[in-house]
């Protein structure tokens, strides 16, 4: 069956009111920077929200149905955690520059720890919405030091004007930092470990200077520089378009006026469905087999018969797990229209 999860809302300093209005919900909580929408982070793991396993964290439903829940090859390679981490991010003002160590590096530094390599899909931005991905010209591990200390690394960062649709790959090791007016969909590896390399000289909620990382970032980044660091794709109505395939995870995007049905036979991976803009209706469907039928000395082949095992609802700031028994999913659009992020692991069978 498909998942849907209570949200974690994080407080932070840099954190606005967009989240709330994304989802379409009144909440006291202030300041909501990011929305976990399926976590399996210790101490932050998701509890589905309704239905016959509500109150159950992510990492039980792992447990409880493994291969047929996450699939055979993901559940052979990472057992019963669940490999991806997906957020809502709302940049009120700028984030703290950072980066995050990959597989090794954190696996040596923090006790057997994954890396973090991510993504990002611009749902929204205000006039001027901006973020930095990678360097903008070579400097030395010297020259990032003193940068780092006087407050003109920012001078070295690659800084870009975003606009809804536009999309970011951030392999581990790369400098970034999301910008003021970014309301971002988010995808990574399941790791909350991040080097914060310069804020700013900003105070955190609890008015004291926030921790940074300057030391431990120098051997995690990756000081080569790119001409473009924008992720391309086209752009097609009603059809799949590739956003990333990495080791990581393969993300897509549908802009859908129309049912379009995802074929997942060869995926062999749940696959996470973010809704961005409008509602759908998410249907699984499975495939059963024909058959040869054999009556009265006659022989004939059955018709394959394809029958919806469940419906369900999925509404703009609202998150779905598909599990991988699933053979097809229908996704039918409302009336205005649907934008659907899908994700699944990305070393499956395509």
């Amino acid at each position: 069956m498909m998942f849907k999860f209570t949200p974690i809302f994080k407080t932070l300093v840099w954190g606005g009111d967009k989240i709330a209005a994304l989802k379409g919900i009144e909440t006291d909580q202030r300041n909501i920077g990011e929305s976990w929408e399926i976590s399996a982070v210790p101490g932050n793991e998701s509890v589905v929200a309704e239905g016959p396993f509500e109150g159950r964290t992510i990492t039980q439903l792992c447990e409880t149905f493994k291969e047929k829940l996450l699939g055979t090859e993901v559940y052979r390679n990472t057992g019963t955690e669940f490999p991806l981490l997906i957020k809502f991010i709302d940049a009120k003002s700028d984030l703290s520059i950072q980066v995050h160590p990959d597989d090794t590096l954190a696996a040596a530094r923090h006790n057997g720890s994954k890396g973090k390599t991510e993504m990002w899909y611009v749902v929204g931005a205000d006039e001027g919405a901006h973020l930095m991905s990678g360097l903008s010209k070579s400097i030395s591990k010297d020259e990032y030091v003193r940068r780092v200390s006087d407050g003109t690394i920012t001078e070295v960062l690659s800084d870009h004007r975003v606009a809804p649709g536009d999309v970011f790959f951030i392999p581990a090791g790369r400098i970034h930092a999301i910008g003021t007016g970014c309301l971002i969909a988010e995808i990574q590896q399941t790791s909350n470990i991040t080097y914060r390399i310069y804020d700013y000289g900003r105070m955190g909620l609890d008015g004291k200077p926030r921790e940074l990382h300057t030391e431990l970032a120098v051997d995690a980044i990756d000081f080569s520089v790119r001409s473009d660091y924008r992720t391309g794709y086209t752009k097609s109505v009603n059809r799949e378009n590739l956003l990333v395939k990495c080791p990581y995870f393969t993300t897509s995007l549908y802009d859908l006026s129309e049912t379009f049905t995802k074929d997942l036979h060869n995926i062999d991976s749940f696959v996470s469905v973010m809704c961005v803009e409008g509602s759908a209706t998410l249907s699984t469907l499975e495939t059963k087999p024909k058959r040869t039928l054999k009556a009265f000395g006659f022989t004939r082949e059955s018709k394959e018969k394809v029958d919806t095992v469940e419906t369900l609802t999925i509404r703009r700031g609202e998150t779905v797990l598909v599990p991988a028994t699933a053979l097809h999913l229908k996704m039918t659009p409302g009336k205005s229209g649907v934008k659907l992020l899908t994700s699944y692991l990305a070393y499956c069978k395509s």
